[in-house]
């Protein structure tokens, strides 16, 4: 089985505020840059967008994928246990508060119900060339005109 790599990142300038996600996947000698920005948001769901959206972008099930994100919150929920015990605790933590980006975290582990993923922790800004690329990424896309609305955090904005 053929690795692909994938880095992601999100952020938001202000948080919240305008956002943006970005990926880069690799496979073999081909590389893919993917960014997207919002108008209202947080980091958190940025970082949640990154990991989705790459996803989304495969073709194929049938690859490995090894990613790698400086978010602790997306490596921990999936290395340590967490978001399956929130999927099975209908999206509730330990504490059973609700879990916050239920919207997000919903979409992630059913895109992980098709695939095999190996959550990676890098440090963000230490040098590593494809997490930087990320980080710059994302920082272009939350600075474009034509950004999205992120809907679902819009519409908790009440509740928080």
């Amino acid at each position: 089985m053929q690795d692909i790599i994938v880095y992601s990142d999100g952020s938001s300038l202000g948080n919240p505020g305008p956002g943006g996600w970005a990926a880069i996947l690799i496979y073999k000698n081909k590389r893919k840059e993917l960014s997207g920005g919002y108008n209202l948001t947080t980091n958190n769901r940025m970082e949640l967008m990154a990991v989705i959206n790459a996803l989304k972008a495969l073709k194929s099930t049938k690859y490995k994928i090894k990613l790698y994100t400086d978010s602790r919150l997306i490596v921990d929920s999936f290395n340590k246990g967490w978001l399956k015990n929130w999927a099975s605790n209908n999206w509730k933590k330990s504490d059973k508060k609700s879990v916050l980006n239920k919207d997000l975290w919903e979409e992630l582990y059913n895109l992980l119900q098709k695939f095999y993923v190996e959550f990676n922790w890098v440090a963000g800004h230490k040098g590593i060339v494809e997490n930087e690329r990320c980080d710059e990424l994302c920082k272009l896309a939350a600075q474009k005109q034509n950004k999205l609305d992120d809907i679902n955090y819009i519409k908790n904005l009440d509740y928080e």
